[in-house]
């Protein structure tokens, strides 16, 4: 079987790989893919822009591709299940009334209040005096976001009053993000321990992934600006029996129901941004898609066909498939260029990756491949994924093998997966 991966970051190279890992996939298809996907086996990039959706029909119907998978949001919230379902393609992620989920913050608040999910209270503003009067009544702290999608840099978490009033300033007077910021939701400071809950669903039944943890801002001890996520790992020790089952029961069923309740056939991945404090889940975000980081580790973890499952998923036979995992902590790390999340440089030769053991993974993001060599192409470069029996092996082994990869001004946390050591040693 042929399959088509739409999309360029570490999260679509994880993707191609698992599914290439597959005996029953032939090839996989790239589009656009990257450096790392050009050199993975059974992969090949296609030189097609993800919201190009007439070019990508094309490419399926022409190469006689068996089903595509989406990995960003965007193409996702414009539409591209539903033209390739008007076309009588398969296509795994939710058509754009799902995908609303992700790509307005209000209109997840809105689900969330009327299915009882766990959230933080919240008020939403279209301009920004309204938003700054509310802002002195409540005070800091305070979480301000753009409502649109943003690509993970439209939160802000604002501890002091001078950070929310500028905050409010880049969305609504600089335009920072375009018309994702026409609207911002602005909501309580949750206090706890973040953690994401991926699941996939045919629309009737809902499969839980293993929990992870991803680490959002770009230093050390959770200090900086938001990104779109600088390493994460699996499995997040915050996330225990009695969490899962609430998250389950509290957010995953309420959530399948009040799409089924509003029409919604609503296919493809689910993820749920939690804050955990004292044993019980809130919900700060809902995406659409799978996370970035936390795919890199997910799949490194996952034992089952991947091709198979989303198959089932497609088809509707979930309640059929079984995931497995292997019994071990992986650790994702990502190098990013200095400057990200804001001004960077590209352009940079990538070394040691050959030096890299050959049980640990890297999966590429913002690179390219040109002249048998890999070059820095974007503010996430790479993950560096590693495995091992327990949380502390898995780190000590990631780091080694990030430490051997280097290029112009590279920046990466050095404190992946430590609340979970914490977590785990109390």
């Amino acid at each position: 079987m042929k399959v088509l991966v739409i999309g360029s970051g570490g999260r679509e190279h994880a993707i191609a790989w698992k599914l290439s890992e597959s005996p029953k996939v032939s090839k996989v298809y790239c589009a656009p893919g990257n450096g790392g996907t050009a050199n993975e086996k059974k992969c090949e990039n296609v030189d097609i822009k993800p919201l190009d959706f007439e070019r990508l029909a094309n490419f399926v119907k022409e190469n006689d591709v068996y089903f595509t998978i989406v990995g960003p949001e965007e193409p996702l919230a414009k539409g591209v299940s539903d033209y390739f379902e008007k076309r009588g393609l398969k296509i795994f992620g939710p058509k754009k009334d799902g995908a609303f989920l992700e790509a307005s913050k209000a209109f997840a608040k809105e689900i969330m209040v009327s299915a009882g999910i766990p959230t933080a209270y919240h008020r939403e503003f279209d301009n920004f005096e309204e938003a700054l009067k509310f802002l002195k009544e409540k005070g800091v702290p305070i979480v301000i976001k753009a409502d649109g999608l943003a690509a993970g840099k439209g939160v802000t978490v604002a501890h002091n009053f001078e950070d929310a009033e500028n905050a409010l300033k880049e969305i609504f007077i600089d335009k920072l993000f375009g018309e994702a910021g026409n609207r911002v939701v602005i909501e309580e400071f949750l206090t706890g321990e973040e953690a994401s809950f991926i699941a996939i669903t045919d629309g009737n039944n809902i499969l839980p992934f293993a929990s992870s943890q991803d680490h959002k801002t770009v230093y050390d001890n959770d200090t900086g600006p938001n990104t779109g996520g600088m390493g994460a790992y699996s499995p997040a020790p915050i996330v225990d029996q009695s969490v899962y089952e609430k998250v389950m029961n509290k957010v995953m069923y309420p959530l399948l129901n009040e799409l089924q309740k509003r029409k919604i056939d609503y296919k493809g991945f689910i993820y749920a941004g939690l804050m955990i404090d004292n044993g019980e889940p809130k919900v700060l975000e809902f995406n659409c898609r799978l996370g970035d980081p936390e795919t890199q580790p997910l799949l490194f973890r996952m034992k089952s066909d991947f091709f198979e499952l989303i198959d089932c998923a497609i088809n509707g036979d979930l309640d059929e498939f079984d995931i497995t995992w292997y019994d071990e902590y992986s650790v994702g790390v990502v190098m990013a260029s200095g400057g990200y999340p804001k001004e960077y440089e590209k352009g940079f030769k990538i070394t040691g990756l050959e030096s890299v053991s050959s049980d640990v993974k890297v999966f590429h993001a913002g690179t390219k491949f040109q002249n048998g060599e890999f070059i820095t192409d974007g503010g996430r470069v790479l993950c560096v994924t590693a495995r091992a029996a327990d949380l502390k092996t898995a780190i000590d082994k990631v780091y080694k093998e990030v430490s051997k990869i280097n290029f112009n001004k590279c920046h990466y946390r050095r404190d992946i997966g430590l609340k979970g050591l914490i977590k785990n040693n109390r």
